[in-house]
């Protein structure tokens, strides 16, 4: 537990509800530390968009929900684009309540990767901080992220230090990974199984570079998670033969886990700078081996010949081959590494660690923050 604990705002995405699956692998980010955090007894108020709603083991938090439309994703954006507001926008309604909360709290953590916290940081006497869930994808964002390093870097922090490479800091990033509750993931020690791929099937994840891997074995692939975009997802079926994809549909933690542990491998196909993976932690909690694009966050996570292989990016017939090498790994080496380095308590300890840094007295110019 924290010596002082701290009392926190946390301002959810504004691109879905929490529970939604809109918002990827920021909301099982935003559920392990409202859980990590609260274990270390700071106290907690979430601002989110209206229909969230609390994960289980988080009835200590004060939920403040938040209507609106949401907002726009930038990751499907033009990345010279404007921004867009729409009229009814949940995102300036999310912070008008959270900088009111914020009048009696001790700092703000933001998870929205948007335009106007970053624009309002500078311009508040309540401290904001940044857990940043993406790499480059907007100029606008760019620019911001730079301009408020150059103000107050200790803000801000990254789940991977490729993702930070994004932005040109000034000054070394703060890296703080990402966590887990490894009670809600069972290590699977048989050999054998299906091959599986996660996440949110939207071109950028590279799904049909695993369809044509299973395709080539000629075995079916389990695919999870929600369907973003459903036409690339009946592109992707149609040029694979018939029953190669077996859609599993997103499912809660502990229906995946189980599911997931099954598999003989996690297939990691991105086709842009991952900010973390949190799938790929995921599988090796499970005791899965993860075969992963050496790209962005994955790239960082598995552990080449010890929890799984790195494939050069874009290269299908390295996937294939290293299909054929899942003999050589021990599934218990997955999980352990996820002990190690991704479990909740580590999480949220780093987290802490950054927020209290961060509060300390400064005079607004960039501090060391490791």
């Amino acid at each position: 537990m924290a010596s002082t604990p701290l009392d926190l705002v946390l301002v959810s995405t504004p691109i879905g509800y929490l529970g939604s699956g809109r918002g990827g692998g920021v909301e099982l980010t935003i559920t392990t530390l409202l859980r990590g955090l609260g274990q270390r007894g700071h106290h907690i108020h979430l601002v989110a968009p209206e229909g969230s709603r609390l994960p289980e083991g988080c009835e200590q938090v004060h939920l403040h929900p938040v209507a609106g439309e949401d907002q726009p994703s930038w990751q499907h954006a033009d990345p010279d684009g404007p921004v867009l507001i729409p009229s009814q926008g949940v995102l300036p309604k999310l912070w008008e309540l959270a900088l009111e909360l914020a009048s009696t709290a001790d700092a703000v953590l933001n998870f929205g990767y948007d335009w106007l916290p970053l624009w309002l940081t500078p311009r508040q006497h309540q401290p904001i901080f940044h857990l940043v869930s993406m790499g480059s994808v907007a100029r606008v964002i760019d620019a911001l992220l730079l301009d408020l390093a150059r103000w107050d870097q200790r803000r801000l922090a990254f789940h991977s230090r490729r993702q930070a490479d994004d932005f040109g800091l000034p000054d070394p990033p703060v890296v703080v990974g990402n966590g887990f509750d490894l009670s809600r993931y069972g290590l699977q020690v048989q050999p054998g199984g299906p091959l599986g791929w996660a996440g949110r099937v939207a071109p950028e994840k590279g799904l049909e570079d695993a369809v044509s891997v299973a395709a080539r074995l000629g075995e079916p692939l389990l695919v999870w998670g929600l369907v973003e975009d459903p036409a690339y997802a009946a592109r992707v079926e149609a040029a694979a033969p018939a029953g190669t994809i077996q859609w599993r549909g997103f499912l809660p933690t502990m229906a995946l886990q189980n599911e997931l542990g099954c598999c003989r491998a996690l297939i990691n196909t991105p086709k842009w700078n991952e900010a973390y993976g949190n799938v790929v932690v995921e599988a090796l909690a499970c005791g899965v081996p993860v075969i992963a694009y050496d790209r962005g966050g994955p790239g960082e996570l598995v552990q080449h010949g010890i929890t799984g292989w790195l494939v050069p990016p874009d290269d299908c017939d390295g996937l294939l081959a290293a299909v054929h090498q899942l003999d050589a790994i021990d599934r218990k080496a997955c999980r352990q590494w996820v002990e190690c380095h991704a479990s909740q308590a580590i999480f949220a300890e780093r987290v802490e660690r950054w927020i209290y840094r961060g509060l300390a007295p400064g005079d607004g110019s960039i501090s060391a923050c490791p």
